[in-house]
């Protein structure tokens, strides 16, 4: 009976310890590691985790730090990981009145300032490798090496199907339950971003371009971004979509991992 009692206990701290590692917090709310900063006229949200030389993680259009639960994890091995809710996303404050990708990219690049770092790497997803290659092109002493996945820079046919343009003038246009952050944040994907491939070449720090083989970023225009920036390089996910840094978390990470480090 004594050891029947004590083999339920381990087994009882065994489970609990899993539980509390598991469930302890969620990404993009743990107030242990969630900070705000006042930058630019609002209050942005972020949150640390490990050590090390920084890595800055920036979402996708509409998302949060919350997308980067399978990222995290990983990277705060190797990294001190800043992870960051956009303006007018997540937890961060801001006004449908004034979004953009240059003030997303603003933002990033002045948070860097606040918390007094010099450079660091840089992980965008979709409108996170937007306001990267930004950030690479207006601020390029703060990013030491970039990494960028399902990016585009220009907002029509060429980057993207007709059905998706045509689905997200659908939205603005027809939705009666959007917020008007929804629709500011999708107007935003409409008419921006519009950087001249010519003006990529002022980027020099490393690039990493990645894609899904079936991204709803087109493979051409994905192409067009590597071959624009000088000695970039490029890597695009066999059987993977927009999201394959959910998609396939291991190869992803261990993607990014290696040209951060190589």
């Amino acid at each position: 009976m004594k050891y029947i009692i004590i083999q339920i206990l381990v087994l009882f701290f065994t489970v609990t310890t899993v539980l509390a590692q598991t469930n302890a917090f969620v990404y993009g709310s743990n107030s242990q590691a969630g900070h705000y900063a006042n930058i630019n006229g609002t209050k942005l949200y972020y949150e640390i985790y490990g050590s090390g030389e920084p890595l800055i993680l920036l979402h996708g259009n509409g998302g949060s730090i919350n997308a980067f639960t399978k990222q995290i994890p990983f990277f705060e091995k190797y990294y001190q990981v800043i992870a960051i809710d956009s303006r007018l996303q997540g937890k961060s404050g801001g006004s449908p009145d004034n979004i953009s990708y240059d003030l997303m990219a603003s933002d990033f690049c002045a948070l860097l300032d606040y918390l007094h770092i010099e450079s660091a790497n840089v992980l965008g997803w979709s409108d996170g490798g937007i306001d990267g290659i930004i950030m690479a092109m207006n601020c390029p002493k703060k990013v030491k090496r970039l990494a960028i996945s399902g990016a585009n820079i220009v907002p029509d046919s060429t980057a993207m199907s007709y059905a998706d343009i045509l689905g997200m003038k659908d939205f603005v246009a027809n939705s009666k339950t959007a917020s008007k952050k929804e629709i500011a944040l999708t107007k935003m994907m409409i008419d921006q971003p519009n950087i001249p491939f010519a003006s990529l070449k002022q980027i020099h720090c490393p690039v990493l371009v990645m894609a899904g083989d079936h991204d709803m970023i087109k493979p051409e225009h994905t192409l067009k971004i590597y071959q624009s920036i000088p000695g970039a390089s490029l890597c695009i996910f066999p059987d993977s979509s927009h999201g394959v840094c959910q998609q396939h978390p291991k190869l992803f990470n261990e993607t990014v991992l290696t040209f951060f480090t190589k």
